[in-house]
């Protein structure tokens, strides 16, 4: 704490919190979710009520201090209230990413020593069941969805869970809220482990009540006026602290997506929710460019000139309002009343006053896109052990590519910085984890002696204090010559280059040259797998140059030449950009299948999972690197 400004707030628990919104805003609606295809809505009384209950049943069932309540399952009102109610009962709110293995599920539920598992469906359960023996704190088993195929003692539907508590006196729990402290751990956010296995990053009541009562501050949000929509893992942070924390703190009404958002019916739930704050990561934002690009592809030749004309405009213009010029450029007015109104309506972000993009850098095709059609999307920076953000930016002030400037209290500093200025950044601030659970030479690695959280990112500030990240210490590719090159903007300039490719990954390590693996653009079948088909804007890129294939597997199979040459010929403009010879990519090769989150190559926040790819396809970049045999 410091003496004055945002660092000197007075600390305060989550229910706290809480309890200010409820005396303010009792009913307000706190959450919306779809019931026999109805919206049903919650006020915060009963949200709060909810919570209550679920933190009684969760003593009942013998939850001890400090052990971790585990839940595993895609968003819903149930997540929301076991993770708030297990902070209320005294224990340590603990979300499994459903993508999670039955070894990860068991590693995440033993370290946090969970005396209780809540669990989705039938799915979830059986991948506890197969390790529920060895797991000695485990004392019961929650399903909250569905009704049970197997009755034992230890497994209670949701129904019976919020009953069981009924008989807890509210004294014994009123006890238990009044003993908790602002500077305990309440939360655990699992890191997602792509190397080794995943730390668990302790969270205080402070860095989660403090980071988003200062965060929000900067984002000048109306309390009891905002909604958000929820629908990434709520196992990760930055889900986790927009959806919940923010909503608590500010009164938001959070509207809950389907099951299965990310395969397609998100669209759908945007336009009944029309959302003021949307946040996504950049593959959501990349996949909303791409359908649009396929919509706006089978437009007549009028149509297409008039969205050029106002996309040129919408350009001008988001660039004139980013520099401070606010110059409303001629024909803007009819640009917006013509296309950018209708296509905010589309997407059901007529209402949209901040869209976020985080968790990974959003390349800056893809936001220009989205800059045409006057939807700054904002970039916004931090990590588990930040509680979520660090720096952020506003629709006052943002830069392209850049994550904004650090949230009020809080500092960043470039450790090491190169001649160039890149350096490692690193934290300092409220919002700085307590460390990580039992692993205090982890912790020892993040946290510096003198405070500072290393984030083992790259990055460079320009002038006015905007932070852009440049590249991962770990990601970095040292070459057998010892050049250092961070990967992604050679990724990110091939795929704008050719529209055809998805997925772009950098080899070279210890190598005498560059080469790159890539996938094409394909769709995706209902349970999020990559299939043979190509994606519209694929067919569409065929078409252009004269090629007939449907399928990726076409391609590889008859080396499409008119592909592969355009493939060869985006890299060379690439190449001819490059700052030294070492960062020329010289050979590449296409995969039969797109990365995804089911075949290992993505996280749950389709980060992708660089150690794991290269283990994968090992076999192909041996090829690569073969020697020509005399």
């Amino acid at each position: 704490m410091e003496g004055s400004g945002a660092a000197s707030y007075t600390p305060i628990t989550i229910h706290q919190m809480f309890l200010e919104t409820l005396e303010k805003y009792p009913d307000h609606p706190a959450l919306a979710f779809k019931k026999e295809g109805q919206w049903v809505f919650w006020t915060f009384r009963q949200y709060y009520e909810q919570c209550r209950a679920a933190a009684k049943s969760f003593l009942k069932l013998g939850l001890e201090r400090y052990h971790g309540v585990g839940i595993l399952g895609f968003n819903s009102p149930e997540w929301f209230i076991a993770d708030v109610g297990c902070i209320f009962a005294g224990g340590l709110a603990t979300g499994i990413y459903t993508t999670n293995s039955t070894e990860a599920c068991h590693y995440v539920a033993a370290n946090a020593e969970a005396n209780i598992l809540v669990v989705e469906n039938q799915k979830q359960l059986e991948k506890i069941l197969q390790v529920k023996d060895q797991l000695p704190h485990l004392k019961a088993i929650v399903q909250y969805k569905g009704e049970l195929q197997q009755k034992a003692p230890f497994l209670y539907t949701w129904a019976e869970f919020m009953k069981l508590g009924e008989d807890v006196p509210e004294a014994q729990l009123n006890a238990m809220i009044d003993s908790l402290r602002a500077n305990e751990c309440c939360t655990l956010i699992y890191t997602s482990g792509t190397t080794g296995n995943p730390k668990g990053v302790m969270l205080s009541h402070d860095n989660l009540t403090w980071t988003i009562r200062t965060t929000v501050y900067m984002m000048a949000v109306k309390p009891a006026e905002e909604v958000v929509v929820s629908y990434l893992p709520l196992s990760h942070a930055a889900a986790q602290v927009f959806d919940i924390w923010m909503g608590i703190c500010y009164a938001m009404t959070t509207y809950f997506a389907e099951p299965d958002a990310l395969k397609g019916s998100l669209g759908t739930t945007l336009k009944e929710a029309r959302p003021t704050c949307f946040l996504a990561v950049p593959r959501v934002w990349e996949k909303m460019q791409e359908k649009m690009k396929a919509v706006g592809a089978k437009g007549s030749p009028l149509k297409k000139k008039v969205a050029g004309w106002a996309k040129s405009i919408g350009l001008q213009h988001s660039y004139s309002v980013m520099n401070g010029e606010n110059e409303v450029p001629w024909g803007f007015v009819l640009a917006n009343n013509l296309v950018f109104k209708k296509v905010r309506a589309a997407l059901g972000l007529d209402r949209c006053r901040f869209c976020f993009s985080g968790a990974a850098p959003t390349s800056r095709e893809t936001l220009e896109y989205f800059m045409s059609l006057n939807i700054p999307v904002l970039g916004i920076y931090g990590m588990s052990e930040s509680s979520g953000p660090h720096t952020i930016s506003s629709n006052e002030e943002y830069r392209i590519t850049s994550c904004g400037r650090p949230i009020a209290g809080c500092k960043t500093k470039l450790d090491n910085p190169d001649k160039d200025g890149i350096g490692e950044i690193c934290f300092w601030g409220r919002n700085t984890f307590m460390g990580y659970l039992n692993s205090p030479e982890k912790t020892a690695e993040a946290i510096d002696q003198d405070g500072w959280l290393h984030s083992g990112d790259l990055g460079i500030h320009d002038q006015h204090g905007f932070l852009y990240i440049t590249g991962r210490i770990k990601e970095l590719i040292i070459t057998a010559g010892g050049e250092n090159i961070p990967p992604v903007p050679i990724e990110d300039a091939l795929k704008a280059e050719v529209p055809i490719i998805s997925n772009a990954m950098l080899i070279g390590d210890k190598q005498k040259f560059l080469s790159m693996l890539l996938t094409l653009k394909c769709v995706v079948d209902d349970n999020a797998e990559p299939t043979d088909e190509l994606t519209p804007e694929a067919l569409d890129f065929c078409q252009r140059n004269g090629v007939k294939a449907t399928k990726v597997s076409e391609i590889i199979a008859n080396k499409e030449p008119a592909i592969y040459t355009a493939i060869q010929e985006g890299l060379e403009l690439v190449n001819s950009r490059a700052t030294s010879n070492a960062q020329k990519v010289q050979k590449w090769v296409l995969l039969e299948r797109d990365f995804s989150i089911s075949g290992g190559e993505l996280g749950p926040t389709m980060k992708l999972r660089r150690p794991i790819v290269v283990k994968m396809y090992q076999e192909k970049i041996n090829e690569m690197y073969a020697v020509a045999k005399l």
